[in-house]
């Protein structure tokens, strides 16, 4: 963790120097971590053993426990004042016991723990202690003995003399060496790693991160608290609840959520001790929950403005409430708010929330969301549900789509709306969905409305249009086949609004999803081109063009791109430019898939700026997944699983590119041989079935292809073929078939069905002929290289291995033009008595696949270079490695620690699993590890990664 280095950082000197005596000042608010940086220091294996003495001061007095405890027969027994000394057959460490500290006592008490050797006093919450107590620890640190190692704990905001931790100056001597350690609030970061941790990493989605940080306030011991309140949330609306949870959890759940005992009791306690006044200023804090000015909580508190300066100087005091920025307050965890809220009278309430809008409505510019919210609050419904469709359209205008969605999901869930109210809000949440993040509420709303029959049926129309692009591009669950139903029934009902029309046309011209033919996608654009050809609306033209670019290029038809140059890049129009910045990120996507690496990378630099200047959040949120494959196709694997768990954790948001986040996490994991974790990924809807996008299932069916054979389940391997070339088959766009034809031919033919290999190899080079799709072309060559090494032609096969290297080469495609120099090698050594150059390629490969970071290959490569004997050049004899781990260790302890079970470490690297149990309990052994999981943080180093 990162608060445990940098603890480790600042006392890494000062631990080292034993003598001189130290003293480490730990500072923070309530919950900040004070304790757990004392639990971290007594697991430091420097203090291990040394004798200490810990005292913890609480409302009840003071608590003193000492390790070790003094063995019978020494010079003296430890003294506390109001204590009973321990026992002379006491063996063990002195339980903690109520105490009065006095200056004499409490030094006798530290020397008694050894002397000349190092003390280690922990004194903990030294806020609460009263005058003797903080005199006693005064006297100890005025002249404290040698080695003495003293921490010393406290609240800031509670201390009784502010700026003086022991109540009166200490004097400390010269010798000293004083640390001071403020405890303030966690990074967003480190939240997100306290609610993985509690929660799992697939349920923590990115806005309920964001959400959690901020109604914390990064308080450690908030966020646990509020983590241990969501552990169990309610189950989606019609769906099951799995262990009294829901996979994904919201910002929604954050704010529902009860507010946790020890934050209620702290702030209502510290309230309670305050007079009338400034209860009332709280009261007005609680009521804004947001920082505010003097003048405004002065105003909602309803007091004058002398009293009311009073009144916030004493809740400040009090640690109530606290200044942010110049002249802002509040409270330091909002979530506090709640907790006061709910204990204001219900006629009082509604009076500070009706001053509460009246002030908000003084700011510039006016916060109309804010003043609603008030205004709902108070009972105001008109002037809420007005000023909160206002605020809705300044987001729009803004291009702020995913705060338009908030705002009109929160006011349609309300049954207070009235009908017409109702559709008019609706069709703004239906346009705006359409640019901004996927929601499930707003996908439940929408299907409400599309079910009223009071409503017209444009109107019906345009929120089904809505609804239709957000079930298609929500890529889970039978969305998107839902989606298409929704769209085809949506265009009937717009057919007097042919620019809306054509949008749904558009949509499912796309050959993306798994329902529909080729030829149905293509009648669809034709439909489109018609509409909008007759329409003569620029817009319809416009959205036309943009799908009629990204439908040729996604099946590899080169006329793609002369229309993709033809794509206004620069207009007037905004809603022309919308419709070229949704073909830009289609060309990135096909382009992608097709294998044109460099053209992709263009065009993902280019679609998301022309999507901002026009405020289009979906296709921002396109490109993302796509990113993502690049980097993985191209070989930038460095950082890349990082980056696709972050995309995974904005699932909610962005469903489609999350589905792409599995394919590379699952690909990854299988390369490294991370098989279990490799599994898992490429397992769900977004990657298999029949709802994931086609050529990404493709891709996952080729990994789940791959990982099957590599664990000998080769009926498995071939019936996963069987039915991923169905799919293409039934789609008809070959050129998607890159990821899948080399794994799925070689499965089939590994179960003895070599004449339905070649049918398939003769079906695939079909339909990529003239279709410009490098990718595509690579794996053509693959599947034949792996024909003619079946058939025993290993010269043949080893020359179409190398035309596949050079191709994906030049793409470029390391990875796989890794393993096209591993066939190269295989083949070469099989068909030729020269073997120099079948052990060059080998070697080749072996480098290549090590550099880019394929654990699992790199150690299948080299057990084949061992097995050869032209490859051994050491002379006979076991050679001696020591402490050290033979190189076979060293294989078999990466693949071990990567998960892999013994049998599949056997038959990668060709050893019985007896072998292979030997070499990973030496390699246990020599790394002085505990486990078999340990072996997870080993690196080349030979060494286990701290």
């Amino acid at each position: 963790m990162g608060r445990e280095h940098e603890w480790n950082t600042v006392l890494r000197e000062p631990l080292a120097v034993g003598q001189a005596p130290v003293l480490v000042l730990v500072e923070g608010e309530a919950g900040t971590g004070k304790s757990r940086f004392v639990h971290w220091l007594l697991g430091d294996h420097k203090l291990g053993r040394t004798p200490r003495l810990t005292v913890t001061f609480t409302p009840s007095g003071a608590f003193v426990a000492q390790e070790p405890a003094k063995p019978a027969g020494t010079a003296s027994v430890v003294k506390v004042a109001g204590a009973r000394p321990a026992s002379p057959q006491s063996q063990g460490p002195v339980p903690p016991r109520a105490a009065r500290l006095e200056a004499a006592s409490l030094a006798e008490l530290v020397a008694s723990l050894g002397t000349g050797v190092p003390v280690l006093l922990i004194a903990e919450d030294v806020h609460r202690a009263d005058e003797q107590d903080a005199r006693a620890l005064r006297a100890v640190l005025a002249q404290p003995p040698a080695g003495l190692f003293a921490v010393l704990t406290c609240r800031p905001e509670e201390l009784s003399c502010p700026g003086l931790v022991l109540r009166a100056p200490v004097g400390y001597p010269a010798g000293l060496t004083i640390i001071r350690l403020r405890l303030g609030p966690l990074s967003k970061t480190e939240v997100r790693q306290m609610a993985v941790q509690a929660l799992g990493e697939d349920r923590c989605s990115e806005h309920f991160v964001t959400r959690l940080h901020e109604r914390s306030g990064g308080i450690a011991q908030v966020v646990a608290d509020l983590a241990a309140e969501l552990t169990m949330v309610r189950p989606l609306p019609g769906g099951t609840a799995q262990s009294g949870s829901r996979s994904r959890l919201t910002a929604r759940d954050v704010d529902e959520a009860a507010v946790p005992v020890r934050l209620t009791e702290l702030v209502v306690g510290r309230m309670a001790a305050l007079d009338e006044q400034p209860r009332r200023v709280v009261e007005a804090a609680a009521v804004l929950d947001q920082a505010a000015t003097e003048k405004e909580l002065v105003f909602v508190a309803a007091l004058s403005e002398a009293s009311g300066r009073t009144a916030l100087t004493a809740a400040l005091s009090a640690s109530v409430l606290h200044e942010f920025a110049l002249g802002q307050y509040g409270f330091r965890v909002p979530a506090a708010a709640a907790a006061i809220h709910q204990l204001i009278p219900g006629p009082v309430r509604r009076e500070m929330h009706e001053r509460a809008a009246e002030a908000l409505a003084a700011r510039r510019p006016v916060p109309w969301a804010l003043v609603a919210r008030q205004q709902l609050a108070s009972g105001r419904i008109a002037d809420w549900l007005g000023n909160m469709e206002k605020a809705a359209h300044e987001a729009i205008e803004a291009g702020n789509h995913q705060l338009a969605i908030s705002l009109l999901e929160d006011t349609l869930a309300r049954p207070v709306v009235h009908e017409s109210t109702r559709g008019r809000l609706a069709l703004m949440l239906a346009r705006s969905a359409s640019h901004g993040p996927r929601s499930d509420q707003t996908v439940e709303i929408l299907r409400r409305l599309v079910d009223d029959p009071a409503l017209p049926a444009a109107a019906r129309g345009e929120i089904r249009l809505g609804l239709g692009l957000l079930l298609l591009l929500g890529d889970q669950d039978g969305h998107s086949s839902h989606g298409r139903d929704e769209l085809v029934k949506a265009i009937e009902e717009l057919s007097g609004r042919p620019t809306r029309a054509v949008r749904a046309m558009s949509a499912l011209a796309l050959p993306y999803w798994p329902r529909g033919s080729l030829t149905d996608h293509l009648a669809w654009l034709a439909r489109a081109e018609a509409t909008a050809a007759k329409s003569g609306e620029a817009a319809a033209e416009a959205a036309v063009a943009a799908s009629r670019a990204a439908v040729l290029l996604s099946v590899g038809d080169p006329d793609g791109w002369r229309h993709l140059e033809q794509l206004p890049r620069d207009h007037d129009d905004l809603r022309i430019l919308r419709q070229s910045a949704r073909g830009l990120a289609g060309a990135a996507i096909a382009a992608t898939w097709l294998g044109e690496y460099a053209r992709a990378s263009e065009l993902l630099a280019s679609a998301p700026k022309l999507a901002a200047r026009n405020g289009q959040g979906c296709v921002q949120q396109m490109t993302p997944g796509t990113s993502l494959l690049l980097s993985m196709m191209t070989g930038h694997w460095a950082g890349l699983p990082d980056s696709a768990r972050t995309l995974l954790a904005q699932a909610d948001e962005m469903p489609h590119p999350a589905g792409d986040a599995r394919l590379v996490l699952g690909l990854l994991a299988l390369a490294k041989g991370e098989w279990c974790q490799a599994g898992t990924w490429l397992s769900g809807a977004s990657v298999s079935g029949d709802d994931g996008t086609v050529p990404r299932v493709a891709a996952a069916s080729g990994g789940r292809i791959r990982l099957a054979m590599a664990r000998q389940d080769l009926t498995g391997a071939a019936r996963e073929a069987t039915e991923s070339w169905a799919r293409l088959r039934a789609k008809a766009v070959w050129v998607w078939a890159a990821e899948l034809a080399p794994w799925a031919v070689e499965a089939t033919m590994q179960t003895g069905q070599l004449t339905t290999a070649r049918e398939m190899v003769n079906e695939f080079a079909a339909g990529i002929e003239s279709r410009q799709a490098p990718a595509a072309a690579a794996a053509l060559m693959w599947c034949r290289a792996l024909l003619a090494e079946a058939d025993g032609e290993h010269c043949a096969a080893a020359e179409h291995y190398r035309q596949a290297r050079t191709h994906l080469q030049t793409l470029p495609r390391p990875y796989e033009a890794a393993l096209a120099a591993e066939a190269i090698g295989r083949c070469t050594l099989a068909g030729s008595t020269e073997t120099a150059a079948g052990i060059s390629e080998l070697t080749t490969a072996a480098d290549e696949l090590e550099t880019i970071g394929a654990t699992w290959d790199v150690a299948r490569v080299r057990a084949q270079l061992r097995a050869h004997p032209s490859a051994r050049r050491r002379p006979p004899g076991r050679p001696g490695y020591g402490d050290r781990l033979s190189p076979r260790e060293q294989e078999t302890a990466e693949l071990a620690g990567a998960g892999m079970s013994n049998r599949e470490i056997a038959c990668t690297l060709h050893l019985s699993p007896r072998t292979v149990e030997q070499h990973v309990a030496r390699a246990i052994k020599k790394l002085g590890i505990p486990s078999r999981q340990a072996l997870a943080s080993l690196r080349h180093n030979d060494q286990p990664e701290n």
